[in-house]
């Protein structure tokens, strides 16, 4: 066995209305003041009311910054570590979807005052210590809650990423009932976007190791028992919990076993195309199986036998490989997820460029099983035209 080591948060809290108890572990961080770091739409369908609720019942002052968007720009950053500055606040809460939780993480570093945004981007570049951080996932997806990288939008379409085990939070609160009410299309593809990370820290080739691995099997027995009820019975709350909890093992998973190139391929989809992550993911993925098979066959076979428990599966790993990419392009289908790249108005003439794009991604290149050239990425991107 290889050495390794692996980081995560300590404390997680799960279960159904856990949210209301925001405020007490607010108070036993010592939080108060507090920011709490959302987006509209959370405001608009009163997703934070039982939280702010909880934390005027734990005497805890706070501000809502609310205007993470999409995809968050420096200058979200920047105004939010402004607004937090004159507030004054002394601990800062994630609350929404990855964006949020992604600004939040730099924030609890930021709103000290020890560093600019510009000194931390990269891997380990964090000197100082940051805020007490607390995050609430309202979506079952990305996994940020528990992961050590924070990506933002520097340029039209580049983005970069802070990496470093103090953007790690304190405490992560799952509350399913916090996402009963996300739109079909958002459970389906956040879901497939949780299950990629899970199999490619899986089959990772520079940080595979057994934590991760016993994390990944498990988030993907749980997501794929449940991600068609999920998306079909949306209050479904049994469903919703394990997708909940899913996605955040893989993310626990991902972040010690980094993701290759499923991520590196979708990743100018959605700076280019600004087609949301998950689906990017999605559109990518039955592909990159099939030209992972040769190296990767063997571990993909072991996760097909997760993922189809009811299937007999080929002794031949590549064929189980073709089983479990036939798998994720039907599912996505039945969930009504699109699955060619011409259904997201992408012209035949623009494959050349998104791989020439995707060879730039090579911080996640480096952990795919199978190296990656130039002509392979064309060639996957046009199998999934």
């Amino acid at each position: 066995m290889n050495d390794f080591l692996f980081s995560t948060v300590s404390d997680v809290l799960s279960g159904a209305g856990t949210s209301r108890q925001l405020g007490a572990l607010a108070g036993n961080l010592g939080i108060v003041r507090a920011l709490l770091v959302t987006d509209p739409g959370i405001i608009q369908f009163g997703l934070l009311d039982a939280a702010v609720d909880s934390l005027k019942a734990s005497n805890i002052d706070y501000h809502i910054y609310s205007d993470v968007v999409a995809d968050p720009p420096e200058t979200v950053v920047m105004d939010a570590v402004r607004i937090a500055q004159e507030f004054a606040c002394d601990g800062v809460i994630g609350f929404g979807g990855g964006s949020s939780m992604d600004v939040a993480k730099l924030l609890a570093v930021l709103i000290k005052g020890e560093q600019a945004l510009a000194d931390i981007y990269g891997v380990d570049q964090i000197t100082g210590g940051r805020l007490p951080l607390i995050q609430v996932p309202t979506t079952a997806g990305t996994g940020s809650e528990a992961t050590m990288v924070s990506i933002i939008t520097t340029g039209e379409t580049t983005k970069a990423g802070v990496v470093s085990r103090t953007l790690l939070a304190d405490k992560i609160i799952l509350d399913a009932a916090l996402t009963t009410g996300l739109p079909a299309t958002v459970t389906a593809a956040t879901g497939i976007d949780a299950m990629v990370h899970a199999i490619e820290a899986f089959t990772s080739k520079r940080l595979k190791n057994p934590l991760s691995d016993m994390l990944a099997r498990e988030a993907l027995r749980l997501m794929a028992d449940n991600i068609e009820t999920a998306v079909k019975q949306g209050d479904n709350l049994e469903a919703r919990s394990a997708m909940l909890l899913g996605a955040m093992l893989a993310g626990q998973a991902f972040a010690n076993a980094p993701v290759a190139a499923v991520h590196a391929l979708a990743y100018p989809l959605g700076g280019n195309y600004h087609i949301p992550h998950g689906l990017s993911n999605s559109l990518v993925l039955p592909h990159v199986l099939r030209f992972n098979a040769p190296q990767a066959g063997e571990l993909y076979a072991e996760l097909a036998a997760i993922i189809l428990p009811d299937q007999r599966l080929p002794e031949d790993a590549i064929a189980a490989t073709g089983l479990l990419a036939d798998y994720f392009l039907a599912l996505a289908e039945d969930l009504g997820l699109q699955t060619k790249l011409q259904q997201m108005n992408i012209a035949a003439t623009d494959l050349p460029m998104l791989a020439d794009e995707a060879m730039l991604q090579q911080r996640l290149l480096i952990n795919n099983p199978r190296e990656v050239s130039l002509e392979d990425a064309l060639a996957i991107y046009t199998q999934a035209f």
